[in-house]
């Protein structure tokens, strides 16, 4: 799967309104057949900041998402709310779901 995890610094003025500023790209994105996920967070140390982390089946599909008329507009609607250029780190992965993180574990809850 390819990876994909960004940081956008939305403007001050932008950042209580950003889930909504995006709703139609993040819903538009969702549905897309390559799209294993698409989901934002926003950062308890900077409320102006959200982290995007998604994750498409392939190249493929990846592709797809970025020749997408949705994208395309997003890329001309959202950079005004943005205080600077999203910082990204983008990976392939020979997985196709969250692996589970051992060092954590959970016992089966009754």
């Amino acid at each position: 799967m390819i990876f994909i995890t960004a940081k956008f610094r939305v403007l001050p003025e932008s950042a209580d309104r950003w889930p909504e500023i995006t709703r139609e790209f993040t819903e538009a994105t969702r549905a897309e057949p390559g799209c294993l996920w698409f989901d934002w967070s926003r950062s308890v140390a900077d409320p102006a900041e959200y982290v995007l982390v998604e994750a498409f089946r392939d190249d493929e599909a990846g592709a797809a998402h970025v020749g997408s008329e949705h994208f395309r507009q997003a890329r001309r609607t959202l950079p005004p709310h943005l205080a600077a250029t999203p910082r990204i780190v983008n990976a392939t992965v020979p997985q196709d779901d969250w692996s589970l993180l051992g060092e954590m574990a959970v016992p089966e809850r009754d």
